[in-house]
């Protein structure tokens, strides 16, 4: 670690990688308007309250708005909570895993296709606490909030499209890496939450009833299907996923190395400049980019042997772009998640919808590619993108 710390930086102003500008940058909220109120407070006082002056309006509209949310959650809880409580969960999820940007998100947007499948919308992870009682009217008189691309890669965005279930769980207040969006310039306080191995026992446990609340809402909505989650930073929660949900299934994702490193710099460069409350000065963000690469498959690589062999496939996205149908199909021979066929349909529609979109592309120098190599040596031989 002392080598990333010590090293010089990837992104210098002379070898920075080029990204394809998006086609639409739109306005977009900030996502800390979703926050409970308790996790709201948590955050800033984790934070001394160091918003910047420029940012101070997002913390002025964040703060109502998390008293909003609690008082929903209440009465949501008065209503439903009972109920919520009662309703089984029939199957156990689908736990799409792997790093950022390796293609998670194309994989989650096939595999929801199928009519026997549910997932978190993007309205429900922004609002974790009262969805139930408010999605049927609240994203009607907000339309306006959420831009039609997500900024970072122009892939398509709107309440009803699928999320990541890890906003969610911020929102609410569990340990996330994700709090570190709010404030970039912390010097990576929030890495620990990644790998809970270092969380306190009352942490872990309040991720445990934060993350288990919010699977059981989410199966409320739709009791008859298999959830599909999909955020990389269950990559690194396989022992605590288990213990909850034994059966579960689990699809790992992997891509190009030397593609995965610049893209993910570019995301949380953007997610700092849209949903930050500091403006981000980028600092030693490349060194924990490679650091947190390295985590997360060492992570993994420990913890995999707990999975039994028919509820853990691994794919290669330069696979799966090339050839998805016969790709989805093995998955689900190998998951034993039914026949295929009534998916299929629904999967073509979509990827022929999506002919045109293009990837960013990034570029970059061979210094850059000899060290992406050194740090990440393990997994560029173990997954074969020598």
């Amino acid at each position: 670690m002392t080598a990333l710390a010590t090293a010089p930086s990837l992104l210098a102003p002379t070898r920075t990688p080029k990204a394809a500008k998006p086609k639409s940058r739109e306005w977009t909220p900030h996502f800390w308007e979703g926050c409970d109120l308790f996790a709201w407070l948590r955050l800033l006082a984790e934070n001394r309250g160091a918003v910047h002056w420029s940012k101070l309006y997002v913390a002025a509209c964040a703060t109502p708005a998390s008293v909003f949310n609690s008082t929903l959650r209440m009465f949501q809880e008065l209503l439903l909570g009972r109920d919520v409580e009662r309703t089984p969960i029939r199957h156990a999820p689908i736990f799409i895993l792997g790093h950022w940007r390796t293609g998670t998100t194309y994989l989650h947007e096939l595999l929801i296709r199928d009519p026997r499948h549910s997932y978190p919308t993007t309205y429900q992870c922004l609002a974790p606490g009262h969805f139930l009682i408010s999605e049927a009217w609240l994203p009607k008189v907000f339309f306006f909030f959420v831009p039609s691309r997500r900024p970072m890669d122009n892939m398509p965005a709107g309440w009803d499209r699928p999320q990541e279930d890890e906003f969610g769980l911020c929102l609410l207040g569990a340990p996330s890496p994700y709090a570190r969006i709010a404030f970039p310039n912390g010097a990576g306080r929030y890495e620990e939450t990644l790998d809970f191995t270092r969380l306190s026992a009352e942490d872990l446990r309040r991720w445990e009833r934060h993350f288990c609340g919010l699977i059981r809402h989410l199966n409320y909505k739709h009791p008859d299907k298999r959830l599909v989650l999909k955020s990389p930073p269950h990559t690194c929660r396989i022992p605590e996923i288990l213990k909850l949900f034994p059966d579960a299934r689990f699809v790992h994702i992997v891509r190009n190395p030397y593609a995965v490193f610049p893209s993910t710099v570019n995301l949380w460069k953007t997610l700092f400049e849209t949903h930050g409350l500091q403006r981000p000065t980028f600092e030693g963000l490349e060194e924990s980019v490679l650091r947190t690469f390295v985590k997360m498959y060492d992570r993994f690589e420990a913890d995999r042997h707990l999975i039994r062999d028919s509820r853990l496939v691994e794919i290669r996205y330069e696979d799966l772009i090339r050839d998805p149908l016969p790709q989805l199909e093995d998955l689900y021979e190998r998951l034993e998640l039914g026949d295929f066929a009534a998916a299929r349909e629904p999967v073509t529609s979509y990827l022929d919808g999506m002919r045109n979109y293009e990837t960013n592309r990034y570029e970059l120098t061979v210094e850059q590619r000899d060290r992406v190599a050194r740090e990440r040596g393990p997994v560029v031989r173990r997954y074969g993108y020598e």
